[in-house]
């Protein structure tokens, strides 16, 4: 037999693994609850299976659940679903990457399995990451009993399962945010102080990608410590000095993130040489 997953919160994220789980049939969709039931309805036909519901009490019992929801609904929705008898023995699994399986630790006290399942991608478009999702990393967590029930599931819409700690799992999601946001800020900074040496920012962008797509590409291919090049690899702190007044005089705020920055390369290049 199939088993059943019902859905609460049916955003981008929660309709993408829902049609995924249902057209390969890892699970059979079975109750959708979002924000309102038009919503719902509007996410079962994305997900192509399930009955939209317009609460709780019309939700039937499922061999797995997953909560789609926003972090700071995790707790009070899986409250909610122990409080009303739902869950049984059941597994429950929320995706945030943010938040563990022990966030669910209520259910997990009433007899349920739990775990946190998070795809590691942009959910802009949901349409086309469910077209594309085959390869996904997911960062997985939880009881074994839940696991031996995604570990499948995930499998068969061709996700790559990674287990990670339970106990490091919002260092885990800043570890996304560092290879994402936050190297788009970097890069932000780079562009501006290209404009500001005079460049347009047409000019800056042609100039600083071969630059970045390379770095990074050997970052991924030789690890962080052998890419490291320029005047800190080098030992020129002088320039590093130079570059860090002269920064400071354009724009305190990306002084400052030079100052950090420069700190942490320092401490790389330490890493990367030990003994020097």
């Amino acid at each position: 037999m199939v088993p059943t997953l019902n859905i609460v919160g049916a955003g981008k994220v929660g309709r993408v693994l829902g049609r995924l789980f249902a057209a390969s049939g890892a699970f059979s969709v079975q109750d959708v609850l979002t924000r309102s039931q038009g919503s719902a309805g509007e996410a079962t036909r994305f997900i192509g299976a399930g009955r939209a519901v317009a609460g709780l009490d019309q939700m039937r019992a499922a061999d797995a659940w997953m909560l789609a929801v926003t972090d700071d609904q995790i707790g009070p929705v899986c409250d909610q679903l122990v409080a009303a008898g739902l869950l049984g023995g059941g597994v429950l699994f929320h995706c945030s990457g943010a938040k563990s399986s022990l966030d669910l630790q209520l259910a997990a006290e009433a007899g349920a399995a739990t775990a946190s399942v998070h795809p590691v991608r942009s959910f802009a478009d949901p349409a086309q990451v469910a077209e594309r999702f085959d390869g996904t990393f997911c960062g997985i967590e939880g009881d074994v009993r839940a696991l031996a029930l995604l570990g499948p599931a995930l499998a068969a819409i061709g996700a790559r399962a990674v287990p990670i700690d339970a106990a490091a799992k919002t260092v885990y999601h800043a570890a996304s945010v560092f290879a994402s946001n936050y190297l788009v800020t970097v890069m932000d900074a780079a562009l501006r102080a290209y404009q500001a040496a005079g460049m347009s920012e047409e000019t800056a962008r042609a100039l600083a990608g071969p630059l970045a797509t390379e770095t990074l590409e050997n970052v991924l291919r030789m690890g962080a410590g052998r890419a490291l090049t320029g005047p800190i690899a080098r030992g020129d702190m002088a320039t590093v000095a130079r570059q860090q007044s002269a920064l400071d005089g354009w724009d305190g705020a990306t002084g400052e993130l030079y100052r950090a920055l420069a700190l942490a390369t320092v401490d790389l290049a330490r890493r990367a040489s030990p003994g020097v």
